[in-house]
């Protein structure tokens, strides 16, 4: 079953382009879900949430509606001295998952997150940590791009972000690869000017994808749909409501 939404919906700039300019940002959330049947929740990364956001945050929206929850970064960055704070963030996930609407964990970890014994067994003990909650890994760097990682993942029952990015040197490529029941793509958007270099976080998600550009992902979606329960596909190129069409446009590709 595939997915489709953005990463966030909460952008102030998407009015004028998808919110209607008269709507409360009370209904931001409401009028999202009647569009699109998920969101990856990003605010959690920032800081850890609380239950009863989430829980308001749910009933915002109808059934079958699924949210993707963005670890809080103190554990995929820091990684160390955080283990009462798994604790407190899956305590914080049991709204959505008590009403049927948790999608999974996304784990994203920092371009300085590489290949080595230490950071091979911190993913392994993630479904633990996590409780036994589904949980994607997304890496930043292209080291991770092997079958021993594939292989890892598979073995603890972790999934793979896929991702498309700029095709900048340490960077992911455009690989289509379902390492649990939970397959999983973020489009980044491909602003390579902006990657590394821009003085707000915003400027590297500025980007525009052509119809031509999503269709290359059209037969790679299909083949992970084909081994997965769940195929997440999100948007993430979000300035000015961009991930808004880029979300429409993998809707109408993948009928």
């Amino acid at each position: 079953m595939i997915h489709i939404g953005t990463s966030g919906y909460s952008y102030d700039d998407w009015v004028g382009p998808f919110y209607p300019a008269d709507l409360a940002k009370s209904s931001w959330l409401t009028y999202y879900s009647n569009e699109f049947s998920c969101c990856e929740i990003n605010f959690t990364y920032y800081r850890l949430p609380e239950a009863r956001t989430l829980a308001a945050m749910a009933r915002k929206t109808g059934d079958g509606f699924l949210f993707t929850v963005k670890a809080t970064q103190e554990l995929t960055h820091k990684r160390e001295g955080n283990d009462a704070l798994f604790g407190q963030f899956v305590v914080a996930l049991r709204p959505l998952i008590d009403l049927g609407k948790f999608g999974c964990i996304l784990a994203q970890f920092p371009f300085s997150f590489q290949p080595s014994p230490d950071n091979c067994d911190y993913l392994r003990s993630l479904p633990e940590r996590f409780q036994g909650l589904p949980v994607v890994i997304e890496f930043r760097n292209v080291g991770w791009i092997s079958q021993p990682t594939f292989s890892l993942l598979k073995e603890n029952h972790l999934g793979f972000c896929c991702v498309d990015e700029p095709p900048l040197k340490g960077l992911l490529p455009p690989v289509a690869e379902a390492t649990s029941s939970i397959a999983y793509v973020r489009f980044h958007g491909r602003n390579a000017q902006k990657w590394w270099s821009h003085d707000q976080a915003w400027e590297r998600y500025d980007y525009t994808y052509s119809a031509e550009e999503l269709r290359e992902w059209v037969p790679r979606i299909k083949s992970l749909d084909a081994v997965a329960e769940h195929t997440f596909l999100f948007a993430n190129n979000h300035w000015h409501g961009q991930a808004v069409d880029t979300a429409r446009q993998l809707r109408l590709l993948l009928p």
